[in-house]
């Protein structure tokens, strides 16, 4: 793992829009830098999202965020991972894993972290606009 990358790529639950309780702990240790994109593709999956990575010209929307003391990034990625369902028994598979990631902010690349979907989305309805936010208002969703 890369030891130097001290940002998180966000995409949905924990994007400033949902009001996620977990997104009270995000920003206790993370300063949101803005919006950004990064290559790959998301589908709806019932009850959360799910994004993937693409050699496909494909972007999916999000936020970047920076850890605010680097001293405190592996503890507090740590609970993000825990949150995601990084953490798991034996023999389970965890839900996403944490790979890095370039994500683009105003054309500008940035080395973040980013929770991809670690099992199969075939049959998976695509968000072929890549933006949880705008595709639940267009679906009226509550998550």
């Amino acid at each position: 793992m890369s030891n130097d990358i001290y940002k998180l790529f966000v995409y949905g639950s924990l994007r400033s829009g949902f009001r996620n309780p977990v997104y009270q702990y995000l920003t206790k240790y993370f300063t949101l830098l803005g919006e950004a994109v990064v290559k790959g593709k998301m589908y709806d999956l019932g009850d959360y999202p799910a994004a993937s990575a693409t050699e496909e010209d494909k972007f999916i929307s999000g936020e970047l965020y920076e850890i605010n003391n680097p001293a405190e990034f592996s503890w507090a990625i740590g609970q993000l991972d825990d949150y995601e369902g990084l953490n798991t028994e034996e023999g389970e598979t965890p839900l996403y894993k944490r790979e890095p990631v370039i994500a683009y902010r105003h054309g500008e690349p940035h080395k973040a972290w980013i929770y991809w979907f670690n099992g199969s989305l075939d049959g998976k309805p695509e968000i072929e606009s890549g933006d949880l936010l705008q595709y639940l208002q267009q679906k009226n969703k509550p998550w």
